[in-house]
């Protein structure tokens, strides 16, 4: 019986799986290698070795009502998408209101996490730390690491030729960037074009004398400002899209979302991505279009070698004078602490049930929170995990036996191995994978018994936005004001617009009445055919993240 669990990392699936643990009568303690909270997401202006953060200018790619914890909103003041102070000023709110910090500690580094010798009965662990110099030997039934994937920067030299051996200038991993002081003047090349690489690109096209930006992708631009001027994610991830792209065939939806990217601006004559690609990712930057329209930015294909101070491309052009090499080229993700019969077995999540348990383990009593790419939120995925993982631990949820979890594996898992630009293109469906934990935890809401029950509450579920609220509405960790934070979410996001308030004598109140009545059969459909054939958890589209 679990009870004493270790929690590695102290940033946004840390405070989650604390706060899980303590609902579920477990005791956590947590290690945290800094000073703080937050993890990435706590800004320094110098670089730690020890440590990723954030760059100055970051903000969120997803917009708060479908980023939060899903029993506690952002302030309705906050805007909807946060710089980084907002975003760690709401994480120390959610550490004070949940009492969390004092299962924290803080400048404490884990050195290794072992299977002690009974493990096969106990499945306990042997944790070593140390702070200030002072080792300590302790020992936990459970361990949560929460130390998510931005670890190690992934820098493909090897595919660079000249990089290293040739080439004069400057060259850096985003891992390192902070502000553009350091570029002023010069000639900078970005390879990668993921969000951060489309950011900097255009961060750095202020102060810089030129900016090329290198890319081997199909890559297709969102905005974050949707329909009407709400959030992408509120207007575009909901249970109603989602249950058209499972019935509707993958051809015809993959037409229809590339000819909506395609009316903001014309992605092939801006030689970004062409609607017959079978492979694509996508980004969100609402200035990268302005950038590459205005010569500021210059799209640029894969780089094939480097000489002394230039860089020649796989379309045979070259680009003289390149003072810095920029690389926005991911991250690897790495476990030190753990012991290699454990590490190893960890490819990606892949290799893990669920994204979160390795299948061979006698115990489940080690899981992994945070190890996601999804399609919305990874911060709301990741406290999904753990309210399942405490559920499993204190023995509310069940686990298959360890030959049908390592069976669904393999059958999930990739024929080879892919480098984190790729991983990008295998994000999974954020419903669909949310659903599919909720499911497991007992959590997920019934289409079904919510449109006989609470018609108005069901609606706003299938057409409105799959806020991380809807997963408190049933089963155990149930939040009685989920109801109330689903049906005024709209009314969240207009709230820090109403600094200047004008008139609109237009009335959408029937129109949204008629879409209720048109859709109310669609809602009953899906929520049969939802109940009868559950959905695999993923997909191929890619999209925001936080």
């Amino acid at each position: 019986m679990v009870r004493h669990v270790a929690v590695i990392g102290a940033g946004a699936g840390g405070l989650a799986s604390i706060k899980c643990c303590l609902e579920e009568g477990l005791e956590p303690t947590c290690f945290e290698s800094s000073e703080d909270i937050g993890g990435v997401w706590r800004y320094t202006d110098s670089t730690d070795e020890r440590r990723v953060s954030v760059y100055r200018s970051v903000i969120t790619n997803t917009s708060k009502e479908m980023s939060c914890f899903s029993d506690f909103p952002f302030p309705e003041d906050f805007p909807n998408y946060l710089p980084h102070g907002l975003v760690l000023e709401y994480f120390r709110m959610y550490a004070q209101h949940f009492d969390l910090l004092r299962h924290i500690r803080f400048q404490t580094t884990v050195l290794s996490v072992r299977k002690r010798p009974d493990f096969t009965t106990s499945g306990q662990w042997e944790v070593v730390t140390e702070t200030d110099g002072v080792c300590e030997f302790l020992v936990f039934d459970a361990v949560m690491v929460c130390t998510g994937h931005y670890q190690e920067p992934y820098l493909p030299s090897a595919s660079f030729p000249g990089i290293d051996s040739r080439f004069k200038g400057q060259q850096l991993h985003s891992r390192e960037y902070r502000d553009v002081e350091a570029f002023r003047g010069k000639r900078v090349l970005v390879v990668g074009i993921g969000n951060t690489g489309g950011d900097l690109s255009v961060e750095l096209s202020r102060v810089a004398a030129k900016v090329f930006l290198s890319t081997r992708s199909n890559t297709w631009v969102m905005s974050r400002v949707s329909d009407h001027g709400f959030p992408c994610d509120m207007v575009n991830t909901t249970r109603f899209t989602h249950f058209l792209d499972w019935l509707l065939p993958s051809a015809l939806t993959r037409r229809i979302k590339f000819r909506k990217f395609n009316s903001w601006f014309n992605h092939t004559n801006y030689g970004l991505a062409s609607s017959k690609s079978s492979k694509f990712k996508m980004i969100i930057n609402e200035e990268l279009p302005f950038c590459l329209l205005s010569g500021t930015v210059v799209l640029k294909p894969n780089v094939k070698e480097f000489t002394e101070s230039s860089a020649i491309f796989e379309d045979g052009t070259t680009e003289e004078n390149i003072d810095v090499v920029l690389f926005a080229t991911g991250y690897n993700f790495s476990f030190p602490f753990l012991e290699e019969s454990v590490r190893s077995i960890i490819d990606d999540n892949r290799s893990l049930y669920k994204c979160i348990f390795p299948p061979q383990l006698e115990k489940p009593t080690l899981a992994i929170i945070g190890l996601i790419q999804l399609t919305g939120s990874i911060m709301v995925g990741s406290e999904m995990q753990a309210r399942w993982v405490t559920g499993v631990f204190a023995g509310w949820n069940k686990l298959p036996p360890p030959s049908r979890m390592l069976a669904d594996v393999l059958k999930r898992k990739p024929p080879v191995k892919r480098n984190p630009s790729e991983r990008e293109n295998l994000k999974m469906s954020f419903i669909s994978y949310m659903d599919e934990i909720a499911a497991c935890a007992g959590v997920k809401p019934s289409m079904l018994r919510l449109l006989l029950t609470d018609p108005q509450l069901a609606l706003a579920i299938f057409l409105g936005p799959c806020s991380p609220y809807q997963f408190r509405l049933m089963g155990r960790g149930r939040w009685s004001g989920a109801r109330a934070a689903i049906l005024t979410q709209w009314q969240r996001a207009q709230k820090p617009l109403r600094t200047r308030v004008v008139d609109d004598n237009c009335n959408s109140s029937s129109s949204w009445r008629w879409m209720c009545l048109l859709a109310l059969p669609a809602a009953l459909t899906a929520g049969f055919l939802f109940s009868k054939h559950p959905q695999p958890g993923w997909s191929p589209w890619a999209g925001p993240r936080l």
